[in-house]
């Protein structure tokens, strides 16, 4: 009723006529069946009991004004119109002949700003990635993707997470195989790998984080292949702020084949090598290899330990064995908290010695290495480093080795800052 009431103010509407032939008119309150709920008069004619509505009338009247040229036109087209019939006066609904007018209209003002951006902005057109995609560059040898930060990939600080950029970096690597084609059934296995149930595993990897993207940047992410010894490939990524162009992170990483039954390591077939081959590329690696020996890391020796860390279901990857990216945070659950408050993460490596099973039971351990940083320690190298191994609980194998770097989030924080709390408990 009130839209009725609002419509016929706006457009002044004739009392209807009766229908008493109208089988319906009881039905339906009477009069109502002669008109709609715009206030336009309309004529229904019936067809083995069905109503059909035929052309509404236009309104006699629009903001006052009189039209004379539909005076004439009248819903039966049975009946003579004096009126001669032309395409404007047929339209059934002058709102769909305006909704086609304003797109295409808007169609063509799209096209001319595309045009002329394309004009202004030629530079730009070549890292166009709007859906973030990911496309073949370089001749065909380097994948570039575009990942724009979320809200859920930052941490405390408001910057993305370590986590985040590796999982970045996983993701284009699997882009890279399916846009190349040789995607296959597996989990970045090639379709000659799958035939042999072969798998990608990675036995090391390096990640230098310069500066850390915050939430709603654009970053720029390429990753390319080289060949590493004999049975082994290497993957380099460059991630880059899309905006400046500044390299942000640089990573390199290691893989060799792993039989998905045997859980064994396997050489490269000559059907896989021939396979990927075409797509390595002479480079040197974008981070010289860490070759630092470590000594050895127990309960004894180390400083932090954390126990009882298990995986979830959610993180096994589709080769049943825990994702590489969740051994990063189970490392820095036994970092020393005033280090993960004060200081942010400026480098990674990471050893990755055996499969991580949904049934396992891990143990963490850190230690700080106050010497490898010189002079009088840690406050004056401004700097931490730590070691870590991620190791079955209870003495068992290992499963990662790793070294980090930090350095200060804020300038003179701390006074004495080498003087962490010792062992922890989980």
């Amino acid at each position: 009723m009130v839209a009725t009431a609002a419509t016929a103010s706006l457009f002044p509407v004739s009392s209807p006529q009766p229908d008493s032939g109208a089988k319906n008119s009881s039905k339906h309150g009477g009069c109502l069946g002669s008109v709609d709920l715009r206030g336009i008069k309309s004529k229904s004619t019936s067809s083995n009991g069905l109503q059909v509505k035929t052309n509404a009338q236009a309104p006699t009247k629009v903001n006052g004004t009189r039209i004379g040229v539909m005076d004439g036109l009248k819903t039966d087209d049975n009946v003579t119109s004096g009126v001669p019939r032309t395409f404007i006066n047929q339209l059934p609904d002058w709102s769909m002949l305006l909704a086609a007018i304003t797109t295409i209209f808007l169609a063509a003002e799209k096209q001319w700003m595309m045009l002329d951006w394309k004009t202004k902005r030629p530079d730009m057109l070549a890292d166009l990635d709007p859906f973030g995609f990911g496309r073949i560059v370089e001749d065909g040898f380097v994948f570039r993707q575009n990942f724009s930060i979320r809200s859920y990939e930052i941490g405390v600080d408001r910057t993305a997470s370590v986590e985040t950029l590796m999982n970045h970096l996983q993701e284009t690597a699997l882009n890279h195989v399916k846009n190349a084609g040789l995607l296959g059934d597996g989990f970045g296995s090639t379709p000659e790998m799958c035939k042999r149930n072969l798998f990608w595993v990675v036995t090391k990897m390096q990640v230098l984080v310069d500066r850390y993207p915050t939430w709603g940047d654009v970053v720029q992410v390429d990753t390319w292949v080289a060949a590493s010894g004999k049975n082994s490939m290497r993957r380099d990524w460059l991630i880059r702020d899309c905006k400046t162009g500044e390299i942000l992170t640089r990573a390199s990483s290691n893989w060799v084949m792993m039989n998905k039954v045997t859980r064994r390591l396997s050489k490269i077939p000559d059907e896989v090598r021939t396979e990927i081959e075409q797509y390595f590329v002479d480079t040197p690696p974008v981070i010289d290899d860490d070759t630092i020996k470590l000594p050895k890391l127990d309960e004894n020796t180390a400083d932090h330990v954390r126990n009882g860390l298990t995986p979830k279901w959610s993180d096994l990857d589709v080769n049943q064995h825990v994702n590489n990216v969740k051994y990063v945070g189970w490392i820095l659950e036994s970092a020393p908290q005033p280090v993960v408050e004060n200081y942010e993460l400026a480098s990674i490596t990471l050893e990755y010695r055996r499969e991580c099973m949904k049934d396992s039971v891990l143990q963490s351990l850190t230690k700080t290495l106050t010497s490898l940083l010189g002079g009088g320690g840690m406050a004056d190298s401004g700097g931490v480093d730590c070691q870590h191994l991620l190791r079955l609980e209870g003495g068992g194998g290992e499963i990662v080795k790793g070294r980090t770097k930090w350095r200060p989030k804020f300038a003179n924080r701390f006074k004495n800052i080498n003087h962490f709390p010792t062992t922890e408990s989980g």
